[in-house]
């Protein structure tokens, strides 16, 4: 049985409580978080209790900590956790700047505890799919990769103010997705963008809507488009096209239930919220998490994929704010 600490009580964190409490061999002992009271609510619902940073990594029962707090916190308590001898899952990003994630990076190299970075969608079974037959050779060799990635809107600007700015907090996501379907690096980002569908976001010195066009080692070519308005819900899609062919990704739907009339066809319209997309990513993810533990295999989304996509979102950051091609160590 292993003992584990759920750090941070917001919707993330319920979210992976939920989960974790599903998994055999585990048991929720502990939650933390600066608010008291939803840290006891989360606590109460699972039969856990409520304690302080220090107390958790004191606790020699507590084999691993799932961090799921604000992201100012989480270099420090990965550092913290990873010199208690704790496992670890952390939501992204690592940091919000690349020196200290690298930092990460090494104590937890020097710990040699496990650390997975939450990338859920590596974890999302119709992803999942699409990279299982691009790797058996479908469409032969890819060329070509064509993300969109939409909010159906943005978040309340104290947080936008506090995320590192849409690349570190929204397209890091696709930028991970990047490395995973290409099995590639880049070695060139440009990135535009503006702030069409909010005025108040670009006084809080961000904006939103982006254009990222990567180059790989390999002379591949990646094209990110974002948004954090899409009035006809949460908008996650993806395209791979290959020497032989083109295999996609579409967007989930709360139903696969197809109208047909004389007046029109219809069927229902993408989920509304991350949340929904993916419910079953945030589940295989955690069970990946605590499998990876238990027998000592590699986690698929390591600290070193989180340092690499936080590589990715600081030069498309200043690819945009310097409007110029940012190049990459090759």
């Amino acid at each position: 049985m292993i003992d584990v600490a759920v750090v941070g009580a917001g919707r993330i964190g319920k979210i992976h409580a939920a989960n974790l409490v599903r998994q055999s061999g585990t048991h929720l002992k502990y939650v933390s978080d600066i608010n008291l009271q939803a840290a006891q609510e989360l606590a109460t619902l699972h039969g856990a209790q409520v304690a302080e940073i220090d107390r958790i990594l004191a606790d020699p029962s507590i084999g691993a900590v799932l961090i799921a707090s604000s992201t100012d916190t989480h270099a420090d308590l990965i550092m913290r956790a990873a010199a208690a001898g704790k496992a670890i899952f952390c939501e992204k990003p690592v940091d919000l700047t690349l020196q200290r994630a690298q930092a990460c990076a090494e104590a937890v190299k020097a710990a040699g505890v496990t650390c997975m970075i939450g990338f859920q969608r590596r974890f999302d079974p119709t992803f999942a799919a699409v990279k299982r037959r691009l790797a058996a050779g479908e469409i032969g060799d890819p060329e070509m990769l064509i993300v969109t990635s939409r909010d159906p809107g943005a978040p309340p600007v104290p947080y936008i103010k506090s995320s590192g700015g849409i690349f570190k907090d929204m397209l890091i996501h696709d930028f991970d997705i990047f490395r995973w379907i290409l099995d590639d690096e880049a070695v060139s980002i440009s990135a535009t963008g503006s702030c069409l569908t909010d005025p108040v976001i670009a006084a809080a010195d961000d904006i939103d809507s982006a254009a990222v066009t990567i180059r790989t080692r390999r002379g591949r070519l990646c094209q990110i488009n974002t948004s954090r308005r899409a009035a006809y819900g949460y908008d996650q899609r993806f395209e791979v096209l290959g020497s032989n062919g083109m295999l996609q990704a579409g967007n989930h739907r709360p139903t696969e239930v197809t109208a047909s009339t004389a007046g029109n066809v219809s069927y229902d319209l993408p989920e509304q919220f991350f949340l929904e997309r993916y419910r079953a990513a945030y589940a295989i993810e955690v069970a990946h998490f605590f499998d990876a533990v238990v027998n000592r295999i590699a986690v698929l989304t390591s600290i070193e994929d989180g340092v690499k996509a936080l590589e990715l979102a600081e030069a498309a950051t200043l690819s945009w704010r310097q409007n110029r091609t940012v190049e990459l160590a090759k």
